[in-house]
C-alpha cells in the first residue's frame, strides 16, 4: 500500500435527515459520521487522502480539515452522481500534486462501523489479484435498496444493477455493493470520461465502471465483507439511532475482553475515543463520554455521565455528573456531585454530596464533602470546608478566585467573598461571611453574639389567645437587653 489514494464521498444532501446538519457531521459515540471514516482511512496510511464536499460545504469542508489537515477537499457543485464526484476529486488531485498511480479506494463518509483492518485487507486481496476493479461486498438478508453484485455462473462479477435499474431476478440477489471500490488508477483515469447517466436517475455511476473494465478485457472482483455491518451508512435519525446503539455494543464489549468490568452493557455507553485501564469497574447507567481516560482500579457509577474527564487510580465516582475535571487517585467523588470545567482534585481528595465546583483546585486530602459551591478557587492540601459553603465569586461584573491554604478547616454555612484568602491552619466560625483576608492560624467569625431570652416560651403561650381583638406582643422580643444593644 505504499502507493495509495482514497476518495472519501462527503457531497450529498442528506435530506431524510431532515436537519441543518449535514448527514455526515451526526455523531455516533462521540465521533462525526465522517470522523470514523476518516481513522479507518488513516489507519491504511494513505499517501493521498481527498475529501469530495458539496452540501453545506462551509460546515464539512473545515471539520474534515480540522481532523485531517493533509487532506484535498474537491467540491462537486452539482451531485450528479458518484461517478461524477470521483471525476471532481481526481481532477482536483491532479491539479494539485499531478499524476496520480497506484491503487485508488473510494469510501462513503457515513459508514462509520468502518474499520482500518476490514480496508487495509480489501485493499492488500484487490492488490494481489492484480484486478482493474474490486468492489467490497456483503451478502444481507434483505437487500433492497442496495447495488446488486451481479455473477456469471463462473463466479466472476459482470456488473452492478441499481435497485431502480434491477431486474425482479436481479432483484431477488442478496450480494450487494457497499459502495466501497477500490481501483487500478491508471484504468481509473481512462474509465471516468466513458461513464454515461443513461440510467433511471440520469446520474453518473461509478458502478458503470465494471462494465467498462470487462470491455477492455480487464479483471473485476469482489471482496465479501464478513462483517457486513461495518459497510452501513445512516440516511436518516432512526437508521443513525441503529449503528449508535451497534457501535456501542462493539465498544463496550472491546473494553470487557480488555478487562474492564461493565455490570450492564445494556445501559453502559461509551464513547469511541474514551480509554480504560484494565480493572476498571463501571456501574449501571453510566456514561463515559469524548476524550475521557479512567485509570485502573477506578469505579465510576452507578448513574454517572463523565465527558472529557480524567480519573486516577482507585478513585471512585458516583451519581456524578462530570465534564473536563481531573480526578486524582483514590478520589472519591458524589453521589449527586457536578464537576464543571476546571475542577481538579486532588489524590485522595473528596468532593461529596450535592456539590458543584467550576475552575477550582482542590488539593491533596482536601474535602467538600457537603452542600457546596466551588467556584473559582483554590484548596491546598488537607483542608476541610464545612457544609453548606459559597465561594462568591461573581461580583455582577468580574469572575475573583478564592485561596484557601493547607490544613484549614472551616465552618458551616460559610460565604467567601472573592476575591479572599484564607490562611494556613486557619479556620472560620460556623455562619461567618468572609470578606476580608484570614491570617494563618487565626479564627474567623463574622457572626454578633447569641442571645438567650429566658422564659420566652411561656410568655408567648400565655399571649396566644387575644381577648380584646388587638395582636399581642411578647414583651422580650424585640426589645434590647438590659444594659443596652450588644453588639
Amino acid at each position: 500500500m505504499d502507493d495509495l489514494t482514497v476518495i472519501v464521498l462527503a457531497a450529498g444532501g442528506g435530506t431524510r435527515m431532515k436537519s441543518k446538519t449535514m448527514k455526515v457531521l451526526h455523531e455516533v459515540g462521540g465521533r462525526s459520521m465522517i470522523g470514523h471514516v476518516l481513522v479507518a482511512v488513516k489507519a491504511m496510511e494513505p499517501r493521498r487522502v481527498v475529501a469530495v464536499v458539496g452540501h453545506q460545504r462551509e460546515q464539512v469542508g473545515p471539520h474534515i480539515q480540522a481532523l485531517l489537515p493533509e487532506v484535498v477537499l474537491a467540491v462537486q457543485e452539482t451531485q450528479d452522481g458518484t461517478g461524477h464526484a470521483v471525476r471532481v476529486a481526481m481532477d482536483a488531485l491532479q491539479e494539485q500534486v499531478g499524476e496520480v498511480t497506484g491503487t485508488v479506494v473510494v469510501a462513503a463518509g457515513d459508514t462509520p462501523l468502518l474499520t482500518g483492518e476490514s480496508l487495509r485487507a480489501f485493499v492488500a486481496e484487490h492488490e494481489a489479484a492484480q484486478r482493474a476493479v474490486s468492489i467490497l461486498s456483503g451478502v444481507v438478508p434483505d437487500p433492497f435498496g442496495y447495488g446488486r453484485i451481479v455473477r456469471n455462473a463462473e463466479g466472476d462479477v459482470e456488473a452492478i444493477v441499481e435497485e431502480k435499474d434491477a431486474s425482479p431476478e436481479q432483484r431477488e440477489i442478496s450480494e450487494i455493493n457497499s459502495g466501497i471500490l477500490a481501483f487500478d488508477t491508471h484504468f481509473l483515469v481512462s474509465a471516468l470520461p466513458r461513464i454515461g447517466n443513461d440510467n433511471a436517475k440520469g446520474e453518473y455511476y461509478l458502478t458503470d465502471a465494471v462494465q467498462l473494465a470487462q470491455d477492455d478485457g480487464l479483471t473485476v472482483g469482489a471482496y465479501p465483507i464478513d462483517d457486513v455491518a461495518q459497510t452501513e451508512g445512516a440516511n436518516d435519525r432512526a437508521q443513525l439511532a441503529e449503528l449508535g446503539r451497534e457501535l456501542n455494543r462493539r465498544v463496550v464489549t472491546r473494553w470487557m475482553r480488555d478487562g474492564v468490568t461493565v455490570m450492564d452493557p445494556a445501559t453502559t455507553w461509551i464513547d469511541a475515543d474514551v480509554v480504560l485501564a484494565p480493572d476498571v469497574t463501571i456501574l449501571p447507567g453510566t456514561q463515559l463520554l469524548g476524550a475521557t481516560m479512567v485509570a485502573e482500579d477506578a469505579v465510576i457509577g452507578p448513574d454517572t455521565t463523565l465527558k472529557d474527564c480524567e480519573v486516577g487510580v482507585g478513585a471512585r465516582v458516583v451519581r456524578t455528573h462530570g465534564e473536563l475535571a481531573v480526578l486524582g487517585e483514590r478520589a472519591t467523588v458524589g453521589p449527586f456531585s457536578y464537576l464543571r470545567p476546571g475542577t481538579r482534585l486532588g489524590a485522595g481528595g473528596k468532593i461529596g454530596a450535592f456539590v458543584e465546583t467550576k475552575n477550582a483546585e482542590i488539593g491533596e486530602g482536601s474535602k467538600v464533602p457537603h452542600l457546596s459551591y466551588v467556584g473559582d478557587a483554590e484548596i491546598g492540601r488537607g483542608s476541610n470546608i464545612g457544609a453548606g459553603t459559597i465561594f462568591a465569586n461573581y461580583d455582577g461584573t468580574t469572575k475573583h478566585r478564592t485561596t484557601v491554604g493547607d490544613g484549614a478547616k472551616t465552618g458551616s454555612n460559610n460565604t467567601f467573598v472573592a476575591p479572599v484568602s484564607i490562611g494556613d491552619g486557619a479556620m472560620t466560625g460556623g455562619g461567618t461571611v468572609v470578606r476580608q483576608d484570614v491570617p494563618p492560624g487565626a479564627l474567623a467569625v463574622s457572626a454578633g453574639p447569641q442571645r438567650n431570652l429566658e422564659g420566652h416560651v411561656a410568655r408567648r403561650s400565655a399571649t396566644a389567645r387575644p381577648t380584646d381583638g388587638e395582636p399581642q406582643t411578647d414583651p422580650g422580643v424585640g426589645q434590647p437587653p438590659p444594659g443596652g444593644p450588644q453588639s
